[in-house]
């Protein structure tokens, strides 16, 4: 059976998500560019670049990826715990079971006070570089990155935290239409990694 152009968008994202680490915007617009696609109408939704995502990884990246990831949630663990006061949430690859040592962690903070994290962090001689990005409702919110040395994988790993309204947790927590979430606390993380595939039913 002939591939559709969204499928060969998807595939070829997928292709670029695993190999580059890239998000799943910038690898479906390269993928389109790759493969001449200019009109978005066929670009593949997010859930079709996941399927892609994880046949990709079970074709060429099976006997490494799940202890790449294991590493990455233990030190998105670590850091929760170092969050805690700022209801701290895992998103991204490494939420989803996707990710490789290619990846960054994403946590997303709701706090009371945007700049209480910051300081959290200048308390904990954590050096970091503000920005500003767009949260998962669109609007503009501050970023702090910075990177620090992942134990199992013997090698540093960026860390990104976006720093949301206390308000705008309730809204983070819904479902998509797949039933999943989106972001998970350190809870969820810990239940997450005791299922048998590591990612979400």
């Amino acid at each position: 059976m002939m591939m559709s152009l969204s499928d060969e968008i998807a595939a070829a994202a997928a292709r670029w998500v695993v190999e580059e680490g890239l998000e799943y915007g910038p690898a479906k617009s390269r993928a389109a560019r790759e493969l001449g696609a200019g009109r978005r109408s066929a670009w593949p939704d997010n859930d079709m670049v996941e399927q892609a995502v994880r046949e990709y990884i079970a074709v060429f990246c099976a006997d490494g990826q799940a202890q790449e990831l294991a590493a990455l949630r233990a030190l998105a663990c670590q850091w929760m715990a170092r969050l805690q006061d700022f209801r701290p949430h895992l998103a991204g690859a490494v939420w989803r079971g996707t990710a490789t040592r290619l990846n960054d962690i994403y946590l997303q903070l709701f706090c009371d006070d945007p700049k209480s994290a910051e300081l959290a962090l200048i308390d904990q001689g954590v050096r970091f570089q503000p920005s500003a990005v767009t949260g998962f409702q669109g609007e503009v919110v501050d970023a702090l990155s910075f990177s620090c040395p992942c134990p199992g994988l013997g090698e540093e790993v960026g860390i990104h935290l976006m720093v949301h309204d206390h308000d705008d947790l309730r809204g983070a927590l819904q479902p998509d239409r797949q039933g999943r979430r989106g972001r998970g606390d350190l809870k969820a993380l810990l239940a997450l990694i005791q299922t048998p595939e590591g990612v979400q039913p």
